[in-house]
């Protein structure tokens, strides 16, 4: 299934992409898509649905970020080695874990706001993991069976506020708007293997980014059994997983985005995503 939210930004219903690339409204079914519904059973429920007896929504709205209730967005820095390559950086021997705010979620075609002062925001394309039952110590055998499904992620970043102001890397990940999600989430059964999953990203219709998840350093299920660790993960989290090369700090001289900008990213199977860069407003 490919799970959705669609209309205004804080009024989104929940709706499914179906067979024909149509969209059904699910809202006389479910309330949204959140953790009830991203859970075995709530899945499960929705997956004994016959779209086809589903109102179509007419139009073309706006799609919102196809879930809400997420406690915790995890991501994971250089986790792909051509990317760790292009940055002059090691390669990890353990998972780098992050943080980036739910405050900074918004839909796939959202704008994207530079912050005041930013002179180094920049792009990376990643597959993002659902987490759909919970996860407390899991092992890596077990981890993708806490897996509801996967989508597309824009992990925006601020390189100055993220490696040039001290601390951890969250300041430079968190800002409003660096969160892009979506279009829809697609469920673990329709992903036959995760490790994959060809994935791409272009600004201003020039390719900057071309990338698989095969070359990912820890594949998804020893990132979820990883971060089970340290945390407990809930239905409705995430993890994005990190990026291909490609980014704008690997690029010589480098190159960030500017007002104007449009960016277009896209993952097998998972949908493309479009943001218009712009300058920050209150």
């Amino acid at each position: 299934m490919k799970l959705v939210r669609y209309g205004k930004a804080g009024k989104e219903k929940p709706g499914l992409i179906d067979a024909e690339g149509r969209l059904r409204d699910l809202s006389a079914v479910v309330p949204d898509i959140g953790p009830e519904q991203l859970s075995p059973k709530g899945l499960a429920r929705l997956a004994r649905l016959r779209p086809e007896r589903l109102a179509a929504v007419r139009g073309r709205p706006r799609f919102g970020p196809p879930l809400t209730g997420t406690t915790k967005f995890v991501a994971i820095g250089l986790n792909y080695s051509d990317h760790a390559a292009e940055t002059g950086s090691p390669v990890p021997n353990e998972p780098i874990v992050f943080q980036k705010t739910l405050s900074s979620i918004v839909g796939p075609d959202d704008d994207i706001m530079l912050p005041k002062g930013s002179t180094k925001t920049d792009w990376e394309v990643e597959l993002g993991i659902v987490i759909g039952s919970r996860a407390r110590y899991v092992s890596k055998k077990d981890a993708l069976a806490h897996v509801a499904g996967y989508l597309l992620v824009n992990d925006v970043s601020e390189r100055e506020y993220q490696l040039e102001r001290n601390g951890t890397w969250d300041k430079g990940k968190g800002c409003d708007t660096f969160g892009p999600i979506g279009p829809w989430i697609l469920t673990a059964d329709e992903v036959a293997n995760p490790q994959r999953l060809a994935m791409w990203l272009d600004v201003n219709g020039e390719r900057r980014q071309r990338g698989n998840t095969r070359t990912m350093i820890f594949d998804c299920a020893t990132l979820v059994s990883y971060v089970s660790r340290f945390m407990t993960l809930l239905p409705g989290d995430l993890i994005t997983t990190g990026t291909p090369p490609g980014v704008g700090m690997g690029m010589k001289p480098p190159r960030y985005l500017k007002p104007g900008d449009v960016v277009t990213a896209g993952i097998e199977g998972l949908g493309t995503q479009t943001q218009r860069v712009v300058r920050f407003r209150a």
